[in-house]
């Protein structure tokens, strides 16, 4: 996706402002997504067997993907949206 998102950024000629929501957005998506495996692979460090209390702590490190890429989303929507009108 960041190839497609790169190369569209520069087929639609972003502008400086655009170029700068992308990025972050893209780059805040592959910084919660580490952040997430950080928080799982903790968990089954720290408690191999499944645990129901690490099970919550696990679903709430993936929903905190799942709200940036969403976010991420929408920012894109945004940018490029009026590109094909």
């Amino acid at each position: 996706m960041l190839i497609i998102l790169t190369l569209a950024g520069f087929y639609f000629n972003l502008s400086s402002t655009e170029w700068i929501m992308q990025t972050l957005a893209i780059g805040l998506v592959i910084s919660i997504e580490a952040v997430n495996t950080t928080i799982e692979k903790l968990s089954d460090f720290i408690h191999p067997n499944q645990n129901p209390k690490i099970g919550v702590i696990k679903d709430i490190s993936a929903g905190a993907v799942f709200i940036a890429a969403t976010c991420a989303f929408v920012i894109g929507l945004i940018i490029y949206i009026p590109k094909f009108h």
